[in-house]
This record gives structure tokens, C-alpha cells and sequence, in this order.
């Protein structure tokens, strides 16, 4: 007993301590001269480091002292919701000061890129006057940068006017071509030609499995492709994110339909709709069994890996740089960690985690400094160096991707912490066709919710009723049944209604597939317990 008090009281020492270990010598964030205001996605790691090495950056350069205040309103979703929210209320003040009237048209116009204003002011409609006195606009929402996500949520934010182009293009062109920064790799965009947003950091989507999970689950074979995540021996063993709060777990399930398409097309040399929309139901087809498979969708996709890692799921989807962090994060010793991370050969294109200005940012010239600071040698070193290595982290290894090829060079291997892993040459197995899924990023989403989520109680008592009786036909037809949200259907009724952005019709639409999903899936259940 007075062991296990002792115990208690040393762990309760080292939780208290450790932050105190931690804490700079130099206390470089009271009492600062100048301030950074960033909201961001990013886990403590990540602000951790780039707050301490760009404070003390800034002093070298600056001879001041900087202070970062990281905003957390949560994944790249709730922040787009937090952002189009705060952007409303402080123009919608500014109209109104300027003693016009706030209508529905101009609250639905003024962030809206597809009205353009007229070729004079004289010219306008009061939308277009609206959308126009926005883009002109200096008021911001007190943040000065939007450091983390993807590619997709920053384009939306640049096309809304609420990112200004920063000047890190202009000052440093040399980083910008093919031999550092290119513009675009395997379909997918690198930075923004405005400079309203650049790429920091790549990122791709794979799969986290416990191997001590698998050996107790008798599963003898690895994964290695999205389909194994349908195995029938990982039945309520595979952790799986709501796509409609993480944007990369919505981004993870894109990739999935994008690889069937793309194995057609290769196969048929052919771009024709009806082939993409047999992909299209091919990748549907394995996120269904998948989820027929989940222990939970949860709402952070940070928490898939974690949960992995613990054994309260054998495997799940993720983002790379969370895999490679958790897995760093749970190693003993020498040995292999419990927790591995791959990406499947040819199943996921290579994006970037973008960094960009907002409009009206109170600290621009801290802003700029930051964004060139990131893109550097030294910021880049900060992603995937290993901790007390020269340039490296201090105190984490980051586990992430740079965007600089520079940084990929047989002389920094022995410096990384993935000196195996070459995203640029991993992204030629891949090319994101934006064409094909990019206008149904939400529509996936939203299937994705009706099909698996909503009707998730119905969807694994089927599969279990499915697995049990071996998948007899009648039964397995019936359960993956997609003719509601086939690809035309996605095209010509999902996404338009999506779109409008009538609130009512999104739900009754969400009711009606989702009553339509469950008496699928009693049937299927009961199919199958026929044996039929």
C-alpha cells in the first residue's frame, strides 16, 4: 500500500513538473512588444515549436519580443463556421454605419465569390456594391493568420475575400518554382498564384493500425489498402471521423472514391461519366463496409490514432502527421512502436497544410514575418527534424512533411525523423482529378452522414446478420445498395440542394435517405438471416 501511495505521489510530481522542465528559460511571451494573433487546427506540439523558435527568430531580426496568441475554435470545419461568423458581424456593423441597410441580398452577397461587382461602383446592384465594399474593405476580425487545414478550406476562404495576398511571393521568389515550392503536385495545389495562401507542410491519408490489436484479433495479414478496412474481422474494431466535422477525414474518404475512379480510367483509358460513376460507387462501396465496421465516428480526426494506439479500435483512417505523432508518442525504447501508420500505395494524393493572411490583420508586418519564417530553411527544419538535432524541435518531434524539396536531400536524412518516407515521389502513384469529386466535396460528406452515420445502428446490424450467414448474396445486394446517391443523383439533386443553402430542404432530404438507408438495412438483415 505505501508503495502504491508513493507511486501515485511521483506521477503526480512529474504531471505537475513537467510543464515547469518545459518553460523557456527566456520568457519570451509576457510583457512582449509586438503580438501574433493565429487561429489554427495545429496541436500543442506544433504551436509549441513555432512559437518558440519564430519568438526567438523575431527577436534576432527584430530586437523585440513577440507575443503568439493561438485562437482554438476547434478542426478546420468549426474554425470556417467561426470565421464566416465573426467576418459577418463586423462588416454587417460596418454597413449599417455607413447608414445603408442590412437586406437578405447583401448579407448573402457580400462573401459570396460568385457575385462580382460591376465593370463601374455606378453600375452596381446593391449585392454587387456589398461584394465590392468587402473586397475594398481594411476592417478585419482582430486575427491576423490562418496557419493549418487544407488546401480546400483555405481556397474557400481566399474566394470569399477573407485572405489578402501576403507578400512572401513577391519578397522571395526563389522559393516558389519546381525545384523548392512548385505550384501544383499530383492534381493538387501547392499555393494560391494571388499569394492569398501557400502550402507549409504536406500531408496524406493512410491508415493507423495496433499491431497488438491484430495479432489478439487473429488478423495474420497486415492492411495495405483502404478495402482491408472492410475485413469482417475487424467488426466494430475500426475507428472512422465524422466527415462533416474534420476536414481531413472528409479529404481521407475523397481519396477512396478517387482511387477506384482512377483505377477505371487507367484500366479503360476512358474519362467517360459512366465510368467515373462505377468508381464512384466502388469507393462508396468500401467506405460503407468500412463504417458497417466503425466503433464510433468521432468528431476530432486527431482522436482516431489515440484511440488506436490504446487498443480501443484495431485500425482507422487518418492523416498521416497524426498516425506518425501518435506512433512517436506511444514508442518505448528501441523497439517498433504498437502504433504503425501507412498510406496505401496509389490511394492518396499529396496536399499541403497552407498558411495565409486575413483581411484587416492588426499586426500585418508580424504576419508577413511569420509566413516567410515558416516557409525558410529554419522554419522547415522545425516539421520533420528529430528533437535536438541542429534547426530541429526542442522538446517534440513533429512528425510532419516539409514543403520545401530542399529539405529532401541524402543530406538531411540522417536529421529526419522519416527519412524514408519522399512525398514527391509518393505523389506520382497518385493524381487528384478535382474535376470528378472537387464540386461534391460536401455531397461526400453528407452521403457519407445519411448512408453511415445517421442509420449506423441499422448499417452494423446488418453487417454482423451479413457476416454471421456468410454473405449470401440476396442479402449483400441488398445491403450495398447505392442507387439513392449514385454519382448522377450526387451531380443533379444532392449537391443543388446543398448549395442553396435552404436549411429546410437539407434536412428533409437527410430524413428522407436516411429512412431510406435503415429499411435497406433491416432488409439486408433480414435477408440474411434466411440465408438468402
Amino acid at each position: 500500500m505505501r508503495y502504491r501511495i508513493f507511486g501515485v505521489l511521483l506521477a503526480m510530481t512529474a504531471v505537475i513538473g513537467i510543464p515547469f522542465v518545459l518553460k523557456p528559460k527566456d520568457n519570451l511571451l509576457a510583457g512582449a512588444e509586438d503580438s501574433l494573433v493565429i487561429v489554427s487546427p495545429h496541436n500543442e506540439a506544433i504551436r509549441h515549436e513555432f512559437t518558440l523558435a519564430f519568438s526567438k527568430h523575431y527577436k534576432q531580426k527584430t530586437g523585440r519580443t513577440v507575443r503568439l496568441d493561438w485562437r482554438l475554435p476547434g478542426g478546420t470545419s468549426e474554425i470556417a463556421r467561426f470565421l464566416k461568423g465573426e467576418f459577418y458581424s463586423v462588416f454587417q456593423r460596418e454597413w449599417m454605419l455607413s447608414g445603408k441597410k442590412w437586406t437578405p441580398d447583401v448579407a448573402g452577397a457580400f462573401d459570396n465569390p460568385k457575385v462580382q461587382p460591376a465593370v463601374a461602383p455606378s453600375f452596381d446592384t446593391p449585392a454587387q456594391a456589398a461584394r465590392r465594399a468587402f473586397l475594398n474593405s481594411p476592417k478585419g476580425i482582430g486575427i491576423d493568420l490562418f496557419f493549418g487545414g487544407g488546401a480546400y478550406d483555405f481556397e474557400q476562404q481566399a474566394a470569399a475575400g477573407r485572405l489578402v495576398p501576403s507578400d512572401v511571393l513577391r519578397h522571395h521568389p526563389d522559393w516558389f518554382g519546381d525545384s523548392s515550392i512548385p505550384a501544383r503536385v499530383s492534381g493538387e495545389p501547392f499555393y494560391d498564384p494571388e499569394g492569398r495562401w501557400i502550402g507549409t507542410c504536406l500531408s496524406s491519408f493512410g491508415i493507423c493500425f495496433n499491431s497488438d490489436s491484430l495479432r489478439r484479433l487473429g488478423v495474420g495479414e497486415l492492411p495495405a489498402s483502404w478495402s482491408d478496412l472492410t475485413s469482417p474481422q475487424l467488426f466494430k474494431q475500426v475507428a472512422l471521423a465524422d466527415p462533416t466535422k474534420s476536414g481531413s477525414a472528409a479529404k481521407a474518404y475523397e481519396m477512396v472514391i478517387q482511387q477506384q475512379m482512377q483505377e477505371l480510367v487507367n484500366e479503360t483509358t476512358s474519362e467517360d461519366p459512366a465510368i467515373l460513376a462505377i468508381g464512384w460507387k466502388r469507393g462508396l462501396g468500401i467506405i460503407q463496409a468500412a463504417s458497417a465496421n466503425a466503433r464510433y465516428f468521432t468528431d476530432a480526426g486527431s482522436k482516431v490514432p489515440v484511440d488506436v494506439s490504446l487498443g480501443d479500435a484495431a485500425a482507422g483512417m487518418c492523416i498521416d502527421f497524426f498516425g506518425r505523432f501518435q506512433s512517436e508518442s506511444v514508442k518505448v525504447g528501441d523497439s517498433p512502436s504498437r502504433l504503425q501508420y501507412f498510406t496505401p500505395a496509389g490511394g492518396s494524393s499529396v496536399g499541403v497544410d497552407p498558411i495565409g493572411i486575413f483581411r484587416g490583420a492588426p499586426n500585418r508586418a508580424v504576419a508577413e514575418e511569420f509566413v516567410a519564417f515558416v516557409l525558410s530553411m529554419e522554419g522547415q527544419k522545425l516539421w520533420n527534424f528529430k528533437v535536438g538535432e541542429p534547426g530541429g524541435p526542442e522538446h517534440y518531434a513533429l512528425r510532419r512533411l516539409p514543403i520545401r524539396k530542399e529539405l529532401y536531400a541524402p543530406e538531411f536524412a540522417a536529421y529526419r525523423s522519416d527519412p524514408d518516407v519522399l512525398p514527391y515521389r509518393e505523389a506520382a502513384l497518385f493524381t487528384y482529378h478535382p474535376k470528378w469529386t472537387g464540386s461534391l466535396f460536401k455531397t461526400m460528406s453528407f452521403i457519407i452522414r445519411v448512408m453511415s452515420m445517421d442509420s449506423h445502428d441499422e448499417q452494423a446490424s446488418a453487417w454482423k446478420a451479413l457476416i454471421d450467414a456468410r454473405f449470401p448474396r440476396e442479402a449483400l445486394k441488398k445491403f450495398s445498395d447505392l442507387s439513392h446517391v449514385d454519382y448522377e443523383t450526387a451531380k443533379s439533386v444532392i449537391q443543388p440542394t446543398l448549395a442553396s443553402q435552404n436549411r429546410i430542404e437539407e434536412v428533409r432530404l437527410a430524413r428522407e435517405l436516411g429512412k431510406k438507408f435503415r429499411a435497406q438495412y433491416r432488409e439486408a438483415e433480414r435477408l440474411a438471416r434466411e440465408g438468402k
